[in-house]
């Protein structure tokens, strides 16, 4: 999410077109797609489940118009963070940058809760007689593992997580070959009846609940405005990124999931009993080139897991650093280890919540799961966001602006319908799981603890608001140089 604290003197801009798009692609495609095929299969009832990845793309695409366009105006550290703040600082004082970084302290370890629980699909595929219990066990203690790692402080950050995203994409390449090698256009491409009945109800439920898988699949494509202050001409290299990062993974989805249903009656994914609807990837690769091959694919996929785990609560455990850092959070947030020199309470939160998170994906199923963090994060990232935009636009027109969304406002508006659908749906998708409820408790709570921490801090409303402008005022970051 943001970065370690930064060198003396301030973050370098070193980061160029080709390694901001990677970044981008490699928070985005992690264990997700091997575990969500056959969820989006199962939502839909039938192979038409691609519809929910291209969706996905499109409010994903949306969105990140948003994203570029703020970030290209404003590229510093923290990105939510830092636009909420100059955009509601005139009325509302530091409560949405607080209120984004209380949800990010749940949504951020929810999303690393799904990558544990897709690993230990996997490893079921190796492990066909592991019970619900030992399952869990591993699950747990794989956190506790990624804790202690980071815990104690990791060198060559960069080289391990290289590493790591090599190994996730030949993983996902390994997977789309053996896909193409034995792909059956009938299995692919034939739709049970009323598939494509818009009338009916059932396709608007299914249509929901694709959405909010495949921009799950999607999340991501943020990741170098969080980094914004590290990257070289911003004002073309982050729209670029973001753009070029959704349209390049659209197309691995697209080959992925076209692949697998292509290979695998889907009728078997929507099957409990069926390995495929756990470890699909497996499941391909079995099918087309023998028990060996899926058993090396499946550690592959086991490591991928591991290092979106990793990675993420590397990057997640900063955020409430930074904000404490900047008095917009908890002080005791913004101490670092003495020795290893990371943010200690930041990861042992998310850490503890990543486990609570996994235990309920374990003991409700993983589409629960999603649909909590998602849905937890509309309010105060998606829609706030959206809105400020709009509200930046008109409270600082001479803002330096080096990019803005094409055909303003269509693409918000866009976001905002898809973002609503997803929300306005979730209750129907999670029956009895009330995840709309939660994120409303969870934000209500988050407003409580605001008003507490206002108080203690004598700022708004027990203070006066702080109105900053520094982007306003503050030199065009340098460009990248001719020829570079």
């Amino acid at each position: 999410m943001s970065g370690s604290p930064p060198p003396e003197g301030g973050f370098v801009r070193r980061i160029g077109l080709f390694q901001a798009t990677a970044i981008n692609m490699s928070q985005m495609c992690g264990i997700g797609p091997f575990v969500t095929i056959p969820l989006m299969v199962a939502a839909f009832g039938g192979p038409q489940a691609v519809i929910g990845f291209i969706a996905g793309a499109l409010l994903a695409l949306a969105d990140g118009l948003i994203w570029a366009e703020m970030g290209a105006a404003m590229p510093g550290s923290g990105g939510s963070y830092v636009y909420l703040r100059q955009a509601f600082q005139y009325r509302t004082g530091r409560l949405m940058p607080f209120l984004f970084v209380w949800t990010a302290m749940l949504f951020i370890p929810l999303i690393m809760s799904t990558g544990v629980v897709g690993f230990v699909q996997y490893l079921g595929y190796l492990a066909p007689d592991m019970g619900k219990t030992a399952g869990d066990l591993v699950g747990l203690g794989m956190i506790v593992l990624v804790i202690a790692l980071l815990w104690r402080g990791i060198e060559h950050i960069a080289r391990i997580t290289a590493v790591m995203w090599a190994v996730m994409i030949t993983s996902v390449l390994l997977v789309i070959v053996a896909a193409a090698t034995d792909f059956s256009a009938d299995l692919a491409f034939t739709y049970p009846a009323h598939a494509f009945d818009l009338t009916g109800n059932h396709f608007w439920l299914g249509f929901a609940a694709g959405l909010t898988i495949g921009i799950y699949d999607y999340l991501g494509y943020n990741t170098t405005a969080y980094m914004g202050a590290e990257i070289k001409d911003p004002g073309r290299t982050l729209p670029r990124s973001i753009i070029y990062s959704i349209l390049g993974i659209m197309a691995i989805y697209l080959l992925l999931q076209i692949g697998t249903l292509g290979v695998i009656d889907w009728h078997r994914m929507t099957d409990p009993n069926d390995i495929a609807s756990t470890s699909v990837a497996s499941a391909v690769l079995e099918k087309t080139w023998g028990k060996g091959a899926a058993d090396t694919v499946t550690v592959l996929i086991l490591i991928t897991a591991f290092a979106s785990v990793f990675t993420g609560l590397l990057g997640g455990s900063r955020v409430p650093y930074d904000a404490a850092r900047e008095r917009v959070f908890f002080r005791p947030y913004a101490t670092l280890h003495p020795k290893h020199r990371f943010p200690m309470l930041g990861l042992a939160t998310m850490g503890v919540v990543t486990a609570i998170g996994f235990l309920i994906g374990r003991h409700t199923d993983l589409a629960t799961l999603i649909q909590l963090l998602t849905t937890v994060m509309v309010l105060v990232q998606a829609l706030a966001q959206i809105a400020a935009a709009t509200v930046l636009r008109r409270r600082q027109p001479t803002l330096r602006r080096p990019y803005k969304m094409w055909l303003y406002p269509v693409p918000s508006l866009v976001a905002l319908v898809g973002w609503l659908v997803i929300y306005g749906y979730a209750d129907k998708n999670s029956p009895g799981r009330h995840p709309i409820e939660w994120s409303l408790a969870w934000l209500a709570l988050g407003i409580v603890a605001y008003a507490l921490w206002a108080r203690f801090e004598k700022v708004w409303p027990f203070g006066p608001r702080e109105i900053t402008e520094e982007y306003l005022t503050a030199p065009a970051p340098d460009a990248e140089p001719a020829g570079a």
